[in-house]
């Protein structure tokens, strides 16, 4: 049999043709029932919300949290020497005061357990009693993964660098926005987190992501993390696997309380 050759406006218009019927026919009104477009597996699993509790300890964790601190004990946390997370299993020595972890100088505080993606909630007070300015005013940070830093500090009316004050992304991300309560009044913050992703040679395949609530407001919103905290430079890209949690002492007597993941 002799081949053919149609021309190509021909070819096209028989090539839209069938899109064309394919679409009307995965369109069609009559061809559809409310049924068409439901899905019944999966069924995402039963969590229980966390509650207000009537006492001033804030809201309870949800019912799949991991507990990191629920304000009887430090169990969960060691020492780390610096803001990099050390091989130390030396026993935390941050003092716990009327269901509070208050930091120290005596080291900062670093979970026994590593993370991944989270959701992680936390509630911090900067003391009452206001003492310097600038970064010298209720000074701490929670470290992601023990390298990338979401600053807290006090500033309620205590301006200081944008990337560096209350709700950024310390010397990366400026906060979308300021709602920080006084000094000695509780603040939560409220975090999603997207781990990096690094292929077998170290090589930075996707960057982390975080989304931060601070007390109920957007300050960070899907925002990449470019690689570690430094104070002096720019950051650095490490590769690594899962990592702790690291609570920063400044100096300050912070007080915490409230700690709890959900792995995601």
């Amino acid at each position: 049999m002799k081949n053919v050759r149609l021309p190509i406006a021909l070819c096209l218009a028989i090539v839209c043709q069938g899109y064309t019927n394919l679409a009307l026919a995965q369109t069609e009104p009559s061809k559809q029932t409310p049924q068409s477009t439901e899905i019944w597996e999966p069924v995402p699993p039963v969590v229980t919300p966390g509650t207000i509790t009537a006492n001033t300890s804030g809201t309870t964790p949800p019912s799949d949290a991991i507990v990191l601190f629920d304000g009887k004990n430090a169990d969960q946390w060691v020492a780390n020497k610096g803001y990099n997370p050390t091989p130390s299993t030396d026993p935390l020595q941050w003092p716990v005061r009327d269901g509070v972890l208050y930091s120290s100088k005596t080291s900062s505080a670093k979970t026994k357990q590593e993370f991944g993606d989270m959701q992680l909630h936390i509630e911090f007070q900067t003391p009452a009693k206001v003492e310097g300015n600038g970064q010298g005013r209720g000074n701490s940070g929670i470290f992601l993964q023990g390298r990338y830093e979401l600053q807290v500090l006090d500033n309620y009316e205590n301006p200081t660098y944008v990337n560096g004050m209350v709700g950024s992304i310390y010397k990366q991300a400026i906060p979308l926005a300021n709602p920080s309560r006084k000094p000695g009044e509780w603040q939560s913050y409220d975090i999603i987190y997207n781990a990096p992703k690094f292929n077998k040679a170290g090589l930075m395949l996707e960057p982390a992501f975080v989304t931060v609530l601070l007390n109920g407001v957007l300050v960070q919103n899907h925002v990449a993390i470019r690689g570690t905290t430094e104070y002096i430079g720019y950051p650095k890209v490490v590769a690594h696997g899962k990592g702790p949690l690291i609570l920063q002492d400044h100096g300050n007597p912070v007080g915490f309380r409230n700690i709890w993941v959900r792995e995601l």
